[in-house]
């Protein structure tokens, strides 16, 4: 609350009475508008979120930093206080009556009500969900923010860079409380997901302390920095040396002890309906990444059909390219009727495309150098023919880098981090370099034009952008709209022929395919009890991936029960709307002003979205 005061009294310093007037409601009482109860919620989420902030910058350029010296709450505490946040706040929200609002404010507010209410109606799972992990665990997550979030461009950010290490510790000892709590009400990860967080822990303590990355990396960046005398250098650069040796690597053993611990507890299980409700658990988390009331079974069959209509496409491309082998069938994998027989080749062949020189890079850091090249050279490419399909363009430009090492392990193949709101760094399409001769090079473009443009950068990026909206607008996520547009834009580019040669448009059928795969497996896991064996037995035999990849993703499945179907949802439910346009419009039809008006509103919940292209359509 002290924080929430200190920035709507700066913005109301202008005026005191008006502003007390305003901020006394605001803060502990139903606001006098919703636009002011709108700022508040906003304001309530990224106030109690240190590391948010520090990644949005919105305060920043205000002179307001006093955030970035600390680190997020992860106690049990703070997950049943914001339980009750959300509850009070939709309540509050829903007071306001929607006939007393404009047509924008009741758009907001629609907005607004999906976002809290799909998380109040989890609030049975809220506990659910396993903070160690291999994907987004804290000895993940954590030190890759201290690294490539946590800015440092003086002695400040530099001071601040050194409290936070001073709270790992505390941070670790939460997540320890929050994981042994989840394990007392039968919450506990499968063995092999602990066994991959020990590995990342082991390769974390196996660096030392001058190599750990965290003092390494921090050294350098000191050193760059100007007005700083030598003295000062050398103090900060000492004082980060210790915090890593006193603070983090301690905390890093504790995590390393501990996991024995809830190993003991874990079962054999890997799908979420072995949790406790585990059935009614999975079909919220369906509603909440998807935005719609799709079921498990209805997102397995459409799933199952996609693979055989990609495949399809796949086998004329390879018989064209003279790269097909026997078309023979074989029974279907697993319970899957004889409709979904797929030809026992196909897996087989494109894993051997996989290995074939003429499409890969050498292994080692020059490979790596070259990869980085060319994807920034695809993106470059690729932000040259936006404009024919895009009437607004984002300002912030996108960078490609690659994975901090560290985490490669267990991190996707490619994720994009958004730009700061300071404009202080650009978009980033991360890509994971942990095997460069496996980097596949008819699948570079495909990845390039999902992370970057016209995929995760030029949507969020804009959407960041948005002005005349409220704040939480431009921010808000939503899975099915930021991950199925991604996926649309990766059609887009086969469409206008982005795709030079035909093993280009293989390479975008074959992530389109991994896609349509993952509705297959994240369902078979989590609601037809698949075993582990048994996803990876399909994903390699349907997608052609090699096997290391494979793994990575089924594992990132079983710790994130659904967020994997938001894929395809939303890009099928796109391609459903702009056939939907294109039908009533005819020949008046613009693809340029369909995605505008798709990407006018930022992330929105599918039926919004839906709602949005009907009325457009029905505007003479």
């Amino acid at each position: 609350m002290r924080r929430i005061l200190r920035v709507l009294a700066l913005l109301a310093a202008s005026g005191l009475v008006a502003g007390a007037v305003f901020v006394v409601p605001t803060i502990w009482g139903r606001p006098w508008s919703i636009e002011h109860f709108y700022t508040r919620v906003f304001a309530e989420l990224v106030l109690s979120r240190p590391e948010l902030l520090s990644r949005l910058r919105i305060l920043e350029p205000w002179g307001l930093r006093w955030h970035n010296d600390d680190l997020d709450d992860y106690s049990v505490a703070f997950t049943q206080a914001e339980s009750e946040r959300l509850r009070r706040n939709l309540r509050t929200l829903r007071e306001y009556p929607l006939e007393e609002q404009t047509p924008a404010q009741r758009f907001s507010t629609r907005v607004l009500d999906w976002f809290l209410a799909v998380q109040v109606d989890g609030e049975p799972f809220r506990f659910h969900d396993f903070p160690l992990n291999q994907f987004t665990g804290i000895q993940a997550q954590l030190p890759d923010f201290l690294l490539n979030i946590h800015q440092i461009h003086d002695a400040r950010d530099a001071r601040d860079y050194v409290t936070r290490l001073s709270k790992v510790g505390l941070a670790i000892d939460q997540v320890i409380e929050a994981s042994r709590f989840r394990a007392e009400r039968g919450i506990v990860p499968p063995p092999v997901i602990l066994d991959r967080v020990q590995q990342s822990v082991e390769r974390f303590l196996a660096a030392g302390v001058d190599d750990n990355p965290l003092h390494r990396e921090f050294a350098r960046r000191v050193a760059a920095l100007e007005n700083l005398s030598d003295r000062e250098r050398a103090d900060l650069q000492a004082s980060a040396r210790t915090q890593v040796e006193r603070s983090v690597r301690p905390a890093w053993q504790r995590l390393a002890a501990f996991l024995p611990e809830l190993e003991a507890q874990a079962p054999e299980a890997v799908g979420a309906w072995a949790l406790p409700d585990g059935s009614l658990y999975y079909g919220w988390a369906l509603r909440f990444h998807t935005t719609t009331d799709l079921d498990a079974d209805t997102i397995h069959r459409l799933g199952l059909a996609e693979v055989a209509r990609i495949h399809e496409e796949m086998r004329a491309i390879l018989a064209a390219e003279d790269l097909a082998a026997d078309d023979l069938a074989v029974a279907g994998p697993h319970d899957e009727p004889a409709s979904t027989v797929v030809p026992p080749d196909l897996g087989d062949v494109l894993r051997a495309l996989h290995r074939d020189e003429r499409f890969l890079y050498p292994d080692g850091d020059e490979a790596r150098s070259r990869i980085l090249a060319d994807y920034q050279a695809i993106v470059d490419e690729a932000s040259t023919r936006l404009p024919a399909l895009f009437g607004r363009l984002p300002q912030a430009p996108v960078r490609v880098e690659r994975v901090p090492a560290f985490k490669e392990a267990g991190a996707a193949g490619a994720y994009y981090m958004p730009p700061p709101l300071d404009g202080s760094k650009p978009g980033i399409f991360y890509a994971n370099l942990r095997q460069p001769d496996e980097v596949v090079q008819f699948g570079m473009r495909t990845l390039a034009y999902h992370e970057a443009v016209p995929g995760h950068h030029l949507q969020i990026a804009l959407a960041q952008e948005m002005q005349g909206v409220p704040f939480f607008r431009r921010v808000i996520p939503f899975t099915a709209f930021i991950e199925g547009w991604a996926l649309y834009a990766e059609r887009l580019a086969a469409e206008q022929g982005w795709h030079p040669t035909p093993m280009d448009r293989l390479g975008q059928l074959v992530a389109e395919g991994f896609r349509a795969a993952r509705l297959v497996v994240d369902t078979g896991l989590h609601a037809k009890r698949w075993t582990r064996e048994q996803a990876i037995d399909y994903m390699l035999r349907n997608t052609g991936m090699p096997e290391t990849d494979v793994v990575a993703e089924v594992e990132r499945y079983i710790v994130l029960p659904g967020q994997a179907c938001a894929y395809k949802v939303g890009q099928l439910r796109l391609l459903e709307l702009r056939e939907r346009a294109q039908a009533a419009q005819r020949e008046r039809f613009d693809l340029r002003a369909f995605h505008d008006l798709v990407l006018a509103n930022g992330s929105l919940p599918l039926v919004l979205l839906e709602e949005t292209v009907d009325a457009w359509l029905a505007t003479p």
